[in-house]
């Protein structure tokens, strides 16, 4: 099948750092080239696939000090995807709904991820004019806010099983992985390892909308030795991180559409102590992978608990449900049903 993936032009495919959407569409790439598909990848410049890579901006732009607007990157890279339809069975964008009027008008056999959030009022008149679009949700939770759309599947996302090493978990401490922000939840990540009298280490971005809530609320938290500040971490230092952490704490304030660092944590067989928002209760095996828990005080109970968690067995999880070769067969099935 000859298939055209469109990703964000934010980041890199896969990133650098941070970016969850186009490390999704890196393994989904070169998965489907794996399968033995023939895959274009529309991405930034310097990005790596096994794809036939098709550039549309010389780097991510969220790094370019000399990009003032992203939009007009991806409106322009809208209009080659559609100049270029007839050399593919499929388009595949990733890039939440500023396609839609082109994929319309020239009548593409295509249809979208959807990976942010979508309980944002704004978007039901938009979703409702366009009620043609086929849309893929990442899990069940994230369509509750607009159930009347054209979902045609739920497909979860995967990693490749080699991408990331189980651990022992030995290294004394809680990890948190993500952005600085309030609906991940870090102030109630920092309350809950104090109360459990356990190290914390963060990994995590700030970006420039968060930043006051990391002076006011986050800084003011990091005075003492058990709770480390360590900053954004590339791929490759993941395996470690999470390896050796005793668990992930996702103490989440929000409908996370999915959330990829709980199966990065599987993948290195460590169990995830989360909140019941949004993705978590599918994602998340209560006894099995993880811990769902309601409050400050279950979370510190959870982590009183740990022994019991099977690590090995939290690996086997991961590669049986959420493997990049999953992600892609489900995505075919999808590519094919399309009428």
């Amino acid at each position: 099948m000859r298939v055209a993936l469109v990703s964000p032009l934010h980041e890199s495919v896969p990133p650098r750092l941070y970016g969850g959407t186009e490390r999704v569409v890196a393994y989904l790439a070169d998965e489907l080239v794996r399968l033995g598909h023939e895959v274009t990848l529309f991405a930034t410049a310097d990005s790596c696939t096994r794809a036939r890579l098709r550039p549309m901006a010389r780097g991510g732009l969220r790094l370019d000090a000399d990009c003032r607007d992203a939009q007009s990157h991806h409106v322009t890279m809208v209009a080659r995807v559609a100049e270029a339809a007839g050399d593919f069975d499929v388009v595949h964008f990733h890039l939440d709904y500023l396609h839609f009027p082109v994929v319309r008008t020239a009548r593409l056999r295509a249809l979208t991820t959807q990976h942010g959030r979508l309980d944002i009022p704004d978007l039901e008149p938009l979703f409702q004019e366009f009620d043609d679009m086929a849309l893929v949700s990442i899990s069940d939770a994230q369509r509750r806010p607009l159930p009347a759309a054209r979902w045609i599947g739920t497909v979860y996302h995967g990693l490749p099983v080699d991408s990331l090493s189980p651990g022992r978990g030995t290294g004394g401490y809680v990890a948190f992985l993500g952005r600085v922000s309030p609906e991940k939840g870090l102030d109630r990540a920092i309350r809950i390892a104090r109360r459990a009298g356990i190290r914390l280490r963060i990994a995590a971005k700030i970006e420039k909308v968060d930043q006051p809530y990391y002076e006011s609320v986050i800084r003011p938290l990091l005075g003492e030795d058990s709770i480390e500040f360590v900053g954004e971490i590339r791929q490759r230092d993941k395996s470690d991180f999470l390896g050796n952490a005793a668990a992930l704490l996702f103490p989440i304030d929000w409908p996370e559409p999915f959330g990829l660092v709980q199966i990065e944590a599987m993948a290195c067989g460590t169990p995830v102590i989360a909140y019941p928002h949004g993705s978590v209760p599918e994602i998340v095996e209560p006894g099995v992978t993880g811990a769902i828990v309601a409050s400050e005080d279950e979370a510190v109970e959870a982590l009183g608990r740990l022994a019991s968690f099977d690590r090995a067995r939290i690996r086997a999880r991961f590669e049986e449900r959420f493997s990049a070769e999953r992600m892609a067969r489900d995505y075919l099935a999808l590519y094919e049903a399309l009428p």
